[in-house]
């Protein structure tokens, strides 16, 4: 075979043994990678010709090159969202009169009675139900050993006006209230049951039913019909869209029954569903492998949220070139090596009317994968790090909220620089010394901590370019965040109380669970440089915290109040094997509350 001229760099080594450098074939030669010259503002000198004879480099290239054009045509396919999405409708009537598949009954605590370890009905209410579908609520509460508590319950064929009937448990009466101080409420757990229900006997209509309902108060009821909606649509969500005969939940319709059905039911309805849709784009975007989900894929999805609501969004694709021209050094050293291009999404939503009380940023993490650099990982998690962007994700599954919701009084600036962390020839190395748009610089000792890097840029141009306020930055960022607080919990670390407790109260309308960890200064020792302004990593002790110390000092704390939220371990669930959306919701509920003070 002919001598193929092309640029070196170590990625085809294996394949060209001829070149002890490696070689990169030419796109004349049938190369689906680009072989542009490094940047002179990064790397210096471009890199030498080489000369390489083999027959595999070519061959092998020509079939990546079918695959990748395949996949990325793929990518133009894949939604941002499920196609369809159960409707929820408050409806009057009740649950005696219902006809349809499958009819749920939450029950709380205080409609049943113990005695000698065996449970009864004491709720009237509950007692005629039983009564008309011929004692089979009974059953199912001695079957199950039902006792009303939160999460549990049980279902089974009925026969009647409903095909299939069950319980599920709401826990005590007296603890039943709009928001939940932590995790879900019972309510939201209640339309999840009902939908994971739907799937299992393939229910197409369904209805959710609360025992003693008329005992909740009327801001409760509105509450209870909004989560519902919530924990229905979400409970719904099957991730089937890449497999090839994936069949998505049968549920279409569910009626929630006696909570009232004037309009501020109808609209808490709607607000759940725009959260609902809004949580599903996290986990579409979150989810999605990373031969899909690249950087640009990110910016078509801010594009979609952006079209589906012109009046009140722009959107603002930055380029490596604009990206240079800003001098976002730490961003652009990440992104330098990866062959999809980095893109940094900027979009703004700004009220009808232009009625502006607070301009507020959230800033995401948007590493749609993450090998690791050259501190690559070995077998730590590499294959799940197509959810490094899972903060990207949030942010822009809180702009399709707000998309629905449309707040008044706020402006609220979604910016995620998004880029891969890959390993190549002119790829950061440790060692490197990065130059952030503010001109602090920086010295890489673990191209594994590349996530603030990124975020650093990100967070100056939220205060330089898009001049907010108030911001938070919400990451997959560290591992260590994960080993403190476990796969449920978020990490919050500020030094200002008052964006604090304005993130708890968002987190306990939405039931995410978030908790605030020390914000300790003196851990700043380990992070200092002998040669640059800083480290980018510290040592092997509270690296949550050292990387939040480390953000801070790319934010004005004098002029502008901030947050950083640590997501590692509540953006996937490995017990559902999937994304959870988590972060979504708070950031939404966050923003909206801005514009409320």
């Amino acid at each position: 075979m002919a001598a193929i001229a092309g640029r070196c760099t170590p990625s085809c080594t294996r394949f060209a043994a001829a070149c002890s450098r490696g070689c990169r074939l030419s796109r004349q030669a049938g190369q689906l990678f680009s072989s542009r010259l490094v940047s002179s503002s990064f790397r210096g000198q471009p890199v030498p010709q080489c000369r390489v004879i083999s027959e595999w480099p070519l061959r092998w290239q020509t079939r990546s090159r079918s695959f990748a054009t395949k996949a990325m045509a793929a990518t133009n396919q894949v939604a941002f969202y499920p196609e369809k999405y159960p409707s929820v409708v408050p409806a009057g009537g009740d649950a005696a009169s219902w006809q349809g598949d499958l009819l749920a009954i939450g029950v709380f605590e205080d409609a049943l009675a113990t005695t000698d370890n065996k449970t009864s009905i004491k709720s009237e209410e509950l007692r005629q139900l039983d009564q008309q579908y011929g004692g089979l609520i009974s059953e199912l509460i001695e079957h199950a050993e039902f006792k009303g508590k939160p999460g549990s319950s049980s279902f089974a064929r009925a026969g009647g006006k409903a095909r299939f009937l069950g319980i599920v448990g709401l826990g005590p009466a007296a603890k039943a209230a709009p928001t939940s101080k932590w995790g879900p409420t019972p309510f939201q757990s209640f339309g999840s049951a009902l939908a994971t229900a739907a799937k299992t006997h393939k229910a197409k209509t369904a209805a959710a039913h609360i025992v003693c309902g008329d005992a909740l108060s009327a801001e409760t009821k509105v509450a209870a019909v909004g989560k519902i909606a919530l924990g229905a649509v979400l409970g719904a969500y099957e991730a089937t869209r890449f497999k090839e005969k994936g069949k998505p939940s049968p549920l279409e319709a569910v009626e929630v029954l006696n909570l009232g059905s004037d309009a501020s039911a109808a609209a808490a309805a709607e607000q759940g569903l725009g959260f609902a849709k809004g949580t599903l784009l996290t986990r579409y975007l979150v989810e999605a492998p990373p031969n899909i989900c690249t950087p640009a894929h990110l910016a078509e999805a801010a594009q979609s949220i952006a079209d589906s609501a012109p009046d009140v969004f722009k959107l603002q694709i930055l380029e490596r070139e604009d990206c240079e021209k800003l001098n976002m050094g730490c961003y652009l050293g990440v992104a330098e090596c990866a062959h999809n291009p980095p893109k940094f999404i900027h979009l703004t939503y700004t009220p009808k009317g232009g009625n502006v009380k607070r301009r507020v940023g959230l800033v995401g993490k948007g590493l749609t994968f993450d090998s690791g650099g050259y501190n690559l990982k070995v077998g730590g998690m590499i294959e799940m790090m197509k959810f490094d962007m899972g903060g990207a994700g949030a942010v822009l599954g809180a702009a399709k909220i707000l998309s629905h919701i449309q707040p008044e009084g706020v402006e609220v600036h979604f910016i995620s620089a998004a880029c891969e962390n890959m390993i190549d020839g002119k790829g950061m190395r440790p060692g490197d010394i990065l130059t952030a748009s503010n001109g602090k610089t920086v010295e890489v000792n673990n191209t594994d901590a590349e996530g603030r890097l990124t975020l650093a840029d990100a967070l100056l141009y939220a205060q330089n370019q898009a001049k907010v306020e108030r911001v938070i930055d919400i990451a997959t960022l560290t591992g260590a965040c994960m080993v403190a607080l476990g796969q449920g919990i978020a990490g919050v670390f500020t030094p200002n109380d008052d964006i604090a407790g304005a993130i708890q109260d968002a987190s306990v309308t939405t039931g995410e669970k978030l908790w605030r960890m020390p914000f300790e200064d003196s851990y700043w020792e380990c992070m200092k440089s002998p040669i640059a302004d800083m480290k980018n990593a510290g040592n092997r002790y509270a690296g949550a915290i050292t990387a939040a110390l480390f953000l801070e000092k790319f934010v004005d704390t004098d002029k502008v109040q901030w947050a950083h939220i640590d997501i590692a371990g509540p953006a996937w669930d490995d017990k559902l094997g999937g994304a959870t959306g988590f972060g979504a919701q708070t950031l939404a509920q966050w923003a909206i509350s801005q514009g409320q003070a």
